[in-house]
């Protein structure tokens, strides 16, 4: 079976332009922006344009903000749009009251926290965090982002074991930082740049759909080849630091086969290799656990969250290692400037209390598998869509080509949806995790009439 564009090393960047996020250029997006933005929007676009270096997946932006609050985002022209998108950010929903007011109330005592000196916000969080982390995880720290997250665990990775190697997956992505990029397997952020980290191994994913060792997708049947190849690399190449990896693709929903994490950590055991799992999306309750590990009854030796971590509102991150991985105090892993920033922690503590008192772990896990309900009836209804899967509130199904997905995106955009496509054909739904039973409905009866339209 030929090996699927997604995990390619070598794709060319129209490829690429199907992989992460939404493709920036194409006649429905200029037909839906000519349909539905005035012309203040449109001279804020041009003026977006002119002022930022252009990038992928960023420019030309679709729309101009001018609010976002709970479930909504509200463009210029005051049209609301249900997100279920928030860049994976936004589990209390965007300006959650109380995280609000804990970021105003600790700017009025302590603003920031210079390198040298911490801070009773920064002690809080850390010790916060491991207390929610089983043993033996149990030591932090902050930065102030995923791909900074997962960089210290890089260095701290081969510093620990004296080894440099890392072993991680195609089509997967850990941030866009040259480190994070070379341990990445998105083409789209890897491709031209030039030499990478030496040492840095790739292995296909687990992913059923586009399985490169059995084109039935039966994992039963195959005895996990993927799993077991993965560990066939970690014998041979001998000398690997880490396995790097989302214990859930992000972007594509793609739920691990039963007992590969398993698989994975027990090969890891054998051949002396830490394994950190980056939960920088799928971390923070989305999957219906704190820690999206917990669902496959392991423990990593690392763990990284973000993007949530802040509130959606002050860029914030962790790493979270095993107590005995406390080695390296006489080098700097990270010392960022605003790694103990007392504003961003009183966000990431103020997010972690609403998470637990308003009961979202649970909340995602009961929402998700009815959205998920609905999903499998949508997809019966309109052949073309297939493979609902969720992992609590992350959610996605995949259309039979990028056009079709295309197509019930902005179908879904002119009707008050705004959600993320990935890999051209899948369809990514990662709502609020308080949203409101109605508002799901509504957004999920929009998908349903985008979709026949798109028939």
């Amino acid at each position: 079976m030929s090996m699927p564009r997604p995990f390619s090393p070598g794709a060319s960047l129209d490829d690429a332009s199907r992989g992460e996020g939404d493709v920036n250029v194409s006649h429905r997006r200029t037909a839906w922006q000519a349909r539905h933005l005035d012309p203040q929007t449109m001279r804020w676009l041009r003026c977006d344009e002119a002022a930022f270096l252009r990038q992928s997946l960023s420019t030309p932006c679709l729309n101009v903000l001018a609010g976002a609050r709970g479930s909504h985002i509200t463009d210029l022209a005051g049209r609301e749009f249900l997100d279920f998108h928030g860049n994976s950010v936004h589990q209390a929903g965007f300006a959650h009251p109380r995280i609000v007011q804990a970021i105003k109330d600790q700017l009025d005592v302590l603003s920031f926290c210079p390198r040298r000196y911490t801070c009773r916000p920064a002690v809080l969080l850390a010790e916060k965090l491991a207390s929610l982390a089983p043993e033996p995880l149990g030591k932090v720290l902050l930065a102030p982002g995923g791909t900074t997250a997962v960089g210290m665990a890089l260095k701290l990775a081969r510093l620990a074991t004296g080894r440099h190697k890392t072993v991680s997956m195609w089509d997967s992505f850990h941030g866009a930082g040259l480190d994070t990029v070379s341990v990445g397997g998105e083409a789209l952020f890897r491709s031209g740049i030039g030499p990478l980290l030496p040492g840095t191994e790739h292995v296909p994913p687990a992913d059923p759909e586009h399985c490169v060792f059995d084109d039935t997708g039966d994992c039963a049947r195959c005895g996990l080849k993927c799993a077991r190849y993965l560990a066939y690399v970690l014998e041979k190449e001998g000398d690997v630091a880490a396995v790097v990896a989302e214990p859930v693709r992000a972007t594509a929903v793609n739920p691990p086969p039963e007992g590969y994490w398993k698989a994975v950590r027990e090969a890891c055991d054998r051949h002396g290799v830490l394994l950190i799992l980056d939960e920088t999306a799928v971390g923070m309750a989305r999957t219906g656990r704190f820690f999206a590990f917990e669902r496959y009854g392991i423990v990593p030796d690392m763990v990284t969250l973000g993007k949530g971590l802040g509130g959606g509102i002050i860029p914030l991150a962790a790493l979270i290692a095993r107590r005995d991985l406390d080695v390296c105090s006489h080098v700097a892993l990270g010392h960022y400037t605003h790694e103990k920033n007392p504003v961003g922690c009183a966000a990431g503590l103020a997010t972690i209390a609403v998470i637990e008192e308003e009961r979202l772990t649970e909340r995602a896990e009961t929402m998700g598998a009815y959205a998920l309900g609905r999903l499998e009836a949508i997809c019966a209804r309109w052949p073309f869509l297939s493979r609902p899967r969720g992992v609590g509130l992350a959610l996605a199904v995949s259309a039979d080509c990028p056009d079709r997905a295309e197509a019930i995106l902005y179908g879904c955009l002119s009707r008050g949806l705004s959600f993320k496509t990935s890999h051209g054909n899948i369809l990514t739904l990662t709502p609020p995790l308080n949203i409101d039973k109605a508002d799901l409905d509504r957004a999920l009866d929009m998908l349903d009439a985008a979709a026949g339209e798109a028939a």
